[in-house]
């Protein structure tokens, strides 16, 4: 199963019957709640919100909803609030938790917390889902905004939690296209040394349930003519389903460039976690927004479905 755009992920919530506990932190922001009040009405999740009580009733009544039919946690302090918000979800009183008026780094803490946030002893990492006009189905990218400079054992760790996640959404083996300048591997480059090494493991079997490509650069992972004429042959080559970036700068580039330039909807989640945590910006729209609540909701209703019983060799990450 592949999906093509945002249309195929919601009807393929919205016709799944799937309800997901939704945690909302800070919640006194309007496009948060209208996101989630249109997910609620959808009938696929059912929320709870942490923040300024007041505040979160007010706005919940200025969009005309009944602030009296919602669980509300007063805390209005942002990291008293995140805190608040992971253990409710170690509590199992939530299935995904979403970020919505603090600072991005306040959250994180929060989850990537030793003791009391939402790790699995392996890597958490940022994946942004893209519905790109020009391109015939989604794209993924990673890691944008978590890990800045990971090594190659993070990296390892980045590729695992985007192929286990486009597993939970139907996917059987995604394509990742791992990034740099050309298609040979160059001693030179370490980004191009550690995506070759990436490619062997795929090659070797110790990476499983997806197709592994690289070196390769973003024109040959996106463009199938451009392959031909260079003579690449590779089945991710203008058909890849990932592209992982050899930092978060280059995919946070890339990813704000195709929403920027190419005219593309995105959905922002950290994965890798106890539960999918919705990570988009304070000024994202509230589709945006609605776009990333029927993201985490799939993932988490699809990452219960599948049997954790192949391992990469390396670091013990599970593959589902």
């Amino acid at each position: 199963m592949v999906l093509k755009d945002f249309h195929d992920l919601i009807n393929k919530v919205r016709s799944s019957g799937i309800t997901k506990k939704l945690v909302a932190v800070s919640a006194d922001d309007e496009h948060t709640l209208e996101a989630v009040m249109q997910a609620t009405k959808d009938g696929f999740v059912e929320p709870s919100f942490i923040g300024d009580a007041e505040a979160v009733r007010q706005t919940l009544e200025k969009l005309g909803e009944d602030s009296g039919a919602y669980e509300i946690y007063d805390e209005p302090d942002f990291d008293r609030a995140a805190e608040l918000g992971v253990r409710l979800i170690r509590e199992g009183k939530g299935d995904f938790l979403m970020k919505g008026k603090l600072e991005t780094s306040q959250i994180l803490r929060a989850a990537v917390n030793e003791e009391h946030g939402l790790g699995m002893g392996g890597v958490m990492s940022h994946i942004a889902v893209n519905d790109v006009p020009n391109y015939h189905k989604f794209l993924i990218t990673t890691d944008g905004g978590m890990n800045v400079a990971p090594n190659f054992n993070m990296k390892l760790g980045i590729l695992v939690n985007a192929v286990n996640t486009l597993r939970a959404l139907g996917y059987e083996k995604p394509k990742v296209a791992v990034l740099a300048n050309a298609e040979k591997v160059d001693p030179k480059i370490p980004e191009s040394v550690e995506a070759g090494r990436l490619k062997d493991m795929y090659v070797s079997g110790e990476i499983k349930n997806c197709i592994v490509e690289g070196p390769v650069a973003l024109d040959i992972a996106l463009v199938k003519e451009r392959a031909e004429v260079k003579h690449f042959e590779s089945p991710v080559a203008g058909d890849a389903d990932i592209i992982l970036s050899p930092n978060i700068f280059t995919s946070n580039t890339l990813g704000k460039s195709l929403v920027e330039m190419a005219g593309a909807k995105m959905a922002g989640l950290i994965v890798g976690a106890k539960a999918p945590v919705i990570l988009t910006s304070r000024g994202s729209s509230s589709d945006e927004k609605y776009n990333s609540i029927v993201l985490a909701a799939a993932v988490a209703a699809g990452s219960r479905d599948i049997t954790n019983d192949q391992v990469a060799d390396l670091t013990g990450l599970k593959f589902w």
